[in-house]
């Protein structure tokens, strides 16, 4: 209420209590005042009334929601169900133009202003989690593969002669189809085995760009997050090759927002030589629905271009998901959050070690991988070619989500190129092994109880092994215990 509908309620209730409750909603209000005025995440996070309070009054600032409106053109914000409305916090109309993404909409100022603010606050944390110089960010309502083909198609009209992209390989599928989808060419670069881990091949590198000519080559994509025993790329190396013979670096940090490693080596790699933009998913850096991404880089103009190479109008569901998770939160909220993903990250190193043990294998040395673990299955492979597949096959009937079993020689073909070893970064890895990540949100149960469900399933297969009859099927009874578990 406005301070003279304040004044009115005096007529009605005691003017000691409404008092109280205008100063309580000045408290609300200098929370948002301090929000539009700085555009970063606050400090310390809003309860859930402050942020409804703030969403409540950018919808009626949109036309939908006007009393008097009178809608007749073809797209109104009109919604047919009361619970679609309350779902967006009768925020309908989106964001963006038909030609602009960033642009204000005329009858959306709520959504526009929603937009702006999202984005103004998620490069605030960009920069507090380690991208210090960081110039622009978009929040884009597509998840991360779509996002990385907006930027090569963008850059396609500054380089319309260019066909390949060169691309140290990592075994995600998405990240090779939107090279693929945006119509060029990718060049895959092997990685080169050191220990254990799989790094960038900075000669292979190199003699690409001698032998296909850089004007032919739209950029490098290269990755920092990524499963072990694949490790970050060589950011530093390649943005100074890339600075050197002028040809564009397009940085594919998925979920690399929650490492402080991955995100000081994107801001090393601008430093010292050339990163145009850099892609990082919603959902898996801020524990909202999937659908999001955020685009951001270094030069203003050309985070700009991208955005604008984005046709039509965009759903404001993404941007209003993480705008409410970061006021909820506050940057102390979040900072918190990675402290004990880190935290946990040992935790895990040490369990998964441990547990490798006793079971005759080892947890793969990989320290410059800072989310994801590798331990070996050598064992299970040599009791069968059966037995690594199986793992995996167990350990998701016991409901162990988000565990990759790597096994050995297989081939995938994806858009046309065939991937021998896949999901091995590499033609063939020396064994098969296991994935485990410390991901943001990761708690100590979830550890423990993998851990324990782990242990039982490779217990389980070596003893199936070692026996001459096929162990019979476990009880409905016992299923249900392990799931207990």
């Amino acid at each position: 209420m406005n301070s003279d509908n304040f004044s009115l309620s005096e007529k009605i209730v005691s003017s000691s209590y409404v008092r109280q409750g205008s100063q309580a909603r000045r408290g609300h209000e200098q929370l948002i005042r301090i929000l539009l005025e700085q555009g970063k995440c606050p400090e310390e996070g809003w309860r859930e009334s402050t942020v409804e309070l703030l969403l409540s009054e950018l919808a009626v600032m949109d036309s939908n929601n006007f009393l008097g409106n009178c809608g007749v053109g073809e797209r109104e914000g009109r919604v047919a169900s009361g619970l679609v409305a309350r779902r967006h916090y009768r925020l309908i109309h989106g964001i963006g133009r038909s030609g602009d993404i960033a642009a204000v909409q005329p009858k959306a100022a709520g959504s526009s202003l929603l937009n702006k603010l999202t984005n103004s606050v998620v490069l605030d944390i960009i920069r507090q989690t380690g991208v210090r110089s960081a110039s622009s960010c978009f929040v884009v309502p597509m998840a991360t593969g779509m996002s990385l083909t907006l930027c090569f198609l963008t850059l396609r009209h500054r380089r319309p002669g260019a066909r390949y992209i060169l691309w140290p390989r990592i075994d995600q599928k998405s990240c090779f189809k939107a090279m693929v989808t945006a119509g060029f060419e990718p060049v895959v670069i092997e990685n080169v085995l050191e220990g254990d881990e799989l790094r960038t091949d900075l000669d292979a590198v190199q003699k690409k760009i001698d032998e296909l000519g850089a004007e032919n080559i739209l950029c490098v994509h290269s990755t920092t997050s990524c499963f072990a025993p694949r490790v970050p790329d060589r950011l530093e190396e390649l943005a100074v090759i890339c600075a050197k013979h002028d040809i564009p670096h397009v940085v594919n940090n998925a979920y690399g927002i929650q490492s402080s490693k991955c995100m000081h080596l994107i801001q090393q790699g601008a430093r010292v030589g050339r990163i145009d933009a850099f892609v990082q998913s919603l959902d898996k850096n801020f524990l909202v629905p999937v659908g999001g991404a955020i685009i951001a880089g270094f030069d203003e103009g050309f985070v700009k271009e991208i955005s604008k190479m984005y046709p039509g109008r965009a759903s404001a569901s993404p941007s209003l998901d993480v705008l409410i998770t970061l006021l909820t939160l506050g940057a102390s909220g979040y900072r918190k959050l990675l402290s004990e993903r880190k935290e946990m990250y040992s935790h895990l190193a040490q369990e998964l070690s441990t547990l490798a043990q006793q079971h005759g294998e080892r947890l793969l040395n990989t320290p410059h991988n800072p989310i994801s673990l590798a331990m070996s299955l050598s064992g299970l492979q040599a009791h069968s070619d059966q037995a690594v597949t199986q793992l995996g096959s167990m350990l998701f009937t016991r409901q162990v989500s988000g565990a990759r079993v790597v096994p050995l020689g297989v081939e995938q073909v994806v858009s046309g190129h065939v991937f021998r070893g896949f999901m091995s970064h590499c033609d063939a890895y020396s064994c098969p092994y296991l994935n485990a990540a410390s991901a943001i949100g990761i708690t100590r149960g979830d550890v423990d109880l993998c851990i324990k469900r782990l242990d039982k399933s490779l217990r389980s297969l070596s003893k199936s092994s070692s026996s001459s009859t096929p162990t019979a099927p476990s009880t409905a009874a016992e299923e249900e215990q392990d799931t207990a578990a």
